[in-house]
């Protein structure tokens, strides 16, 4: 057999860059980093643009589902298959499964024009065979789905109806079981299938309107005389929501002003649930690439310090080109490990710990996540969690305030954390909102948030707020 062609002999089509992007994330590059790479050096057309997106993105999320149908539907499993064939059955699978634009003849043909193209001419013959095979089991009439436009129906399903219900969802939606299990520790199997199901639709892009340069309703007009249709987000006063997709958002009215940011509606909650006043001393101790660091600095007036925290130079770089690009002055950055400074004794009226975490509220944004983390990478990211918690607690000044942050739905992450950290100290409490306060919805009776995305329509998200003793002796 013959090598495949590669990256550098042109990409023709969104089918054969969708082909090569899959190939490198199952190499162990990163899905958003290999595609807009690979579209920054094509000349497609848009509708070829969006396809070539479709095809990753969901080739990515839907790797299960799609392995399990090889499985099932040829005579060696998807893990025996040439690695690059595995993908090129994948990305004829995952059309004739969730997309409807293209008629299913043409599906099989561009499928096996792509693997005679990379170097699988012999083969071309089962490839025809698995998809037609996938074709007539999928034939009988569709009932409506919640989850796909027009997925099979389960008596005409090949995938395999004879699972246990954990494994069911995790072969139906395509996640690792012990993330299936983590969710349904906490909700209903009919929620833990709506969580799976919300993870797989394409995310919202929502913003966050710079209040120190413009107003909300200048820039929805300003939106509205280029044609493009945002909402407002309820008890979030700096948000909008992009309605439909818009390419490029740099290119969107407003960027290089410093009107706004992209900011998903969870993430802003960070900033109020921190509630920043002017002229404090505030510390980011995981700042980078600095989404809540300038939305703090926004709702203080920008006035007072700001000290922004990473330990990675390069994100800290974008922090400052943002900071520049929304004409914020009050940030200042601090290059290291929040775990080993300790420059910041008892001078910080607030911290914010938005922690490094296993990102598994923002799975939709992450499409390879589920597939990167693993209950160990987990255990690992809650015992640093636990460390930057304890040690940022000394920065507190008597009676301040410290905002523990995830974008996971991990209890060992957030609930676990918390309390590892009460136990360790007796005399901090949590801050609950009040009972009036729009983050009420969120507030569990123990006083914590969280954000669950089939439920609010946004990212997954934990939050809590802890108030130092006014002595500081513990």
């Amino acid at each position: 057999m013959t090598k495949h062609k590669s990256a550098k002999a042109g990409i023709a089509d969104a089918r054969q860059l969708a082909f090569i992007a899959l190939r490198l994330v199952y190499q162990g590059a990163f899905t958003d980093v290999v595609l807009d790479r690979l579209l920054s050096q094509t000349e497609l057309s848009s509708k070829e643009r969006r396809l070539a997106t479709e095809l990753v993105y969901g080739g990515v999320r839907r790797r299960r589902t799609l392995d399990t149908l090889i499985d099932q539907l040829g005579k060696k499993r998807a893990d025996q298959q040439p690695p690059e064939l595995r993908i090129i059955l994948h990305l004829g699978l995952y059309q004739l499964r969730y997309l409807d634009q293209v008629p299913a003849p043409a599906v099989v043909d561009t499928t096996v024009k792509l693997a005679k193209h990379n170097g699988f001419y012999p083969l071309a013959g089962f490839v025809n065979g698995l998809l037609r095979r996938y074709i007539r089991l999928t034939e009988a009439p569709q009932p409506d789905s919640n989850d796909t436009l027009h997925a099979p129906s389960a008596s005409a399903d090949p995938l395999d109806s004879h699972l246990d219900p954990v494994a069911r969802l995790g072969v139906l939606h395509s996640y690792p079981d012990w993330i299936v299990k983590t969710w349904q520790s906490a909700l209903s199997l009919e929620e833990t299938e709506q969580l799976c199901q919300w993870f797989n639709r394409p995310p919202k892009i929502d913003l966050r309107v710079n209040s120190l340069q413009t107003t909300l309703a200048e820039v929805e007009s300003v939106f509205q005389a280029a044609g493009i249709i945002v909402s407002r987000m309820p008890h979030l006063p700096q948000a909008l929501r992009l309605c439909h997709p818009v390419g490029s958002v740099r290119a969107l009215p407003g960027y290089e002003q410093g009107w706004w940011s992209v900011q998903d509606s969870s993430a802003q909650w960070v900033g109020y649930w921190v509630d920043p006043q002017p002229g404090e001393v505030i510390i980011d101790a995981c700042a980078a690439p600095g989404g809540k660091t300038t939305h703090l600095a926004e709702l203080m007036g920008d006035r007072g310090t700001i000290w922004a925290c990473d330990r990675t130079p390069s994100r800290l770089k974008k922090l400052a080109q943002n900071t520049q690009r929304l004409q914020l002055k009050c940030i200042q950055t601090c290059v290291g490990d929040s775990r080993n400074m300790s420059q910041f004794q008892q001078q910080a009226d607030r911290v914010l710990v938005d922690a490094p975490c296993s990102g598994l509220g923002t799975l939709h944004r992450h499409a390879d996540a589920r597939w990167r983390q693993t209950p160990e990478t987990v255990q690992a990211l809650s015992q640093l969690q636990k460390e930057l918690l304890n040690h940022t607690a000394d920065w507190v000044k008597p009676g301040g305030f410290l905002v523990y942050a995830t974008c996971t739905l991990h209890h060992a992450e957030n609930e676990a954390v918390v309390q590892d950290f009460l136990t360790h100290h007796p005399t901090w409490r949590i801050d609950p909102p009040s009972a009036d306060s729009p983050m009420a919805e969120f507030t569990h009776a123990d006083g914590w948030l969280k954000v669950w995305p089939h439920r609010h329509h946004m990212d997954g998200f934990f939050m809590v707020r802890l108030r130092a003793p006014i002595d500081r002796c513990s």
